[in-house]
């Protein structure tokens, strides 16, 4: 019960603290203020701080707001929020809440505080315990039960490195975390993990990594260090798709090691985005079945195995901004190389990594000047709007619908674009050029400058709509484009009547 109650009011300050710290409230006046309230040592409440100032972090670095965080579990909160839940199951899901909203005790360890002061291992009789300060000097003595679990469990190098630091006098720290679980106690170690230097490095190339949804898989590119594809491969992530929560962690790792091995046995360094936030849909958007896969895409859980067991394999991971690299991918390696624009995308991935920038071939940036094929695609761009409106116009199914709206307002976005770039080639106006590479286009070179990555969003939606016919896998066509430069060859036969200039405004 003493440990139960030392839970239970850490917990509390842990949620106190958190509070206090959104208000504008210093640690330092915390600390003293909270040790008073709940009857916690110091460490108990510097600990309770830290955690809660974490946890302030996290949510800011995903882009949520913090004020709204439910401790104990938005999901469990929002079930135990319906009224027509009743009885037993409305008690043992309440009862859960309850275990995870106050159920919890946190020490940091230090090294020269034996390991942890307040948790802290001890051998009795040959038997291990788990000393638990409970307050005023007063100690429960809880024994641990810990199989072996594999051959390379690491249970058992820690165990030896407690026998080790108890025969030495070299203590290491460690920190532990008490849960309290369906009516019993647990705790959780976190060691500093030795690790080996890092001997794979993108010297001898890389893995570029992309994940995508539609279809629902992994594309890995190989590229040597002059930046050439090598080879690719896929891994199929289908079985996310409704699995429990504990089985798509399990398949997660089960892919991170498949990286691994690859990486491994490529001897390459590993390539993958840095994505701060991914959108996974909101109800009634009219997208159930993308946001159905979307919402089981444990994308940053999978990429942060990844670094944890290429730090442990001593391989390097490198991360790189996203933007445009599925554009760059598709419109010039995919025609390139034959190849997915999922697996074009690694590659521009990896490309990123090793420090190659991206230049415009010459008959795509022979394109980005040419108005009579940017009005040609406007034209397609603008029937596609009238197209979608009155498909809006006879739907009655509102979600539906709601997929349709927000398919128009990526049209008009579109053609809002292209309009733009019409309006500065004709009043004369240039954008400003990448340096320009010296070896294939495959060479490193300065600067990121905006008016290249605009001429390639433009040329994205210019040619989807000129040349591809909106076609999202096939980029084959593009082929032509880039050896001649004759889109007119590749463009459907039905086009648009041409317009005066006047006539280039849109509402």
């Amino acid at each position: 019960m003493k440990v139960l109650d030392l839970m239970r009011r850490w917990s509390f300050c842990l949620r106190y603290a958190y509070n206090r710290l959104i208000e504008g409230y210093e640690p330092a006046y915390l600390r003293k203020h909270l040790q008073k309230l709940f009857n916690l040592s110091s460490k108990y409440v510097n600990d309770a701080i830290m955690r809660a100032q974490y946890k302030i972090n996290s949510m800011k670095a995903l882009g949520n707001n913090p004020r709204k965080l439910i401790f104990g579990g938005k999901e469990l909160f929002f079930q135990l929020k319906k009224n027509h839940l009743q009885g037993n199951k409305r008690k043992k899901l309440y009862e859960e809440w309850k275990e995870r909203r106050q159920g919890s005790a946190y020490s940091r360890g230090q090294r020269h505080f034996q390991g942890n002061l307040n948790f802290r291992f001890f051998w009795i009789e040959n038997q291990l315990y788990l000393r638990i300060n409970v307050g005023k000097r007063n100690w429960i003595y809880a024994k641990v039960r810990r199989k072996v679990k594999r051959q390379k469990d690491k249970w058992i190098n820690f165990v030896n490195d407690l026998l080790t630091a108890m025969e030495t006098k070299r203590y290491f720290p460690y920190s532990v975390e008490l849960k309290f679980k369906n009516g019993e106690v647990y705790a959780y170690i976190a060691i500093e993990e030795k690790v080996p230097e890092i001997c794979v490095t993108k010297a001898t190339g890389i893995i570029g990594i992309d994940i995508n949804a539609s279809p629902f898989h992994f594309a890995l590119a190989e590229i040597s260090r002059d930046g050439n594809l090598l080879s690719y491969h896929r891994i199929n992530l289908n079985d996310f798709i409704g699995s429990s929560k504990e089985k798509r962690n399990y398949l997660a790792w089960q892919i991170a090691h498949e990286v691994i091995d690859f990486a491994l046995q490529k001897n390459k360094a590993i390539a993958i985005e840095n994505l701060k936030k991914l959108s996974k849909g909101k109800r009634g958007d009219g997208m159930a079945k993308l946001r159905k896969k979307l919402q089981q895409w444990f994308y940053k859980s999978i990429l942060e195995k990844i670094e944890i067991l290429a730090l442990r394999n001593g391989i390097e991971v490198i991360k790189v901004k996203p933007s445009f690299t599925s554009i760059i991918g598709k419109l010039k390696y995919a025609p390139q190389y034959n190849i997915d624009k999922d697996i074009a995308g690694a590659f521009v991935i990896g490309r990123r990594a090793l420090g190659f920038k991206e230049k415009l071939p010459k008959n795509y940036k022979i394109l980005s000047q040419d108005l009579e094929f940017l009005m040609f695609s406007l034209g397609k761009v603008e029937d596609k709007i009238e197209e979608i409106k009155k498909k809006i116009k006879n739907e009655r199914n509102e979600y539906k619908c709601n997929a349709l709206k927000k398919k128009l307002r990526g049209l008009k976005s579109n053609y809002n674009l292209l309009l733009s770039k019409l309006n500065s080639l004709q009043s004369g106006k240039s954008e400003p050029t990448s340096q320009q590479p010296v070896n294939r286009g495959k060479e490193r070179v300065r600067g990121n400058p905006s008016g290249l990555l605009n001429s390639w969003q433009v040329l994205s939606i210019a040619l989807a709509f000129s040349s591809l016919e909106e076609s999202f896998r096939d980029f084959s066509p593009l082929k032509r484009i880039l050896v001649s430069g004759d889109w007119r060859r590749v463009a459907p036969r039905a086009s648009p009547v041409s317009w005066e200039r006047d006539e280039l405004n849109f509402e």
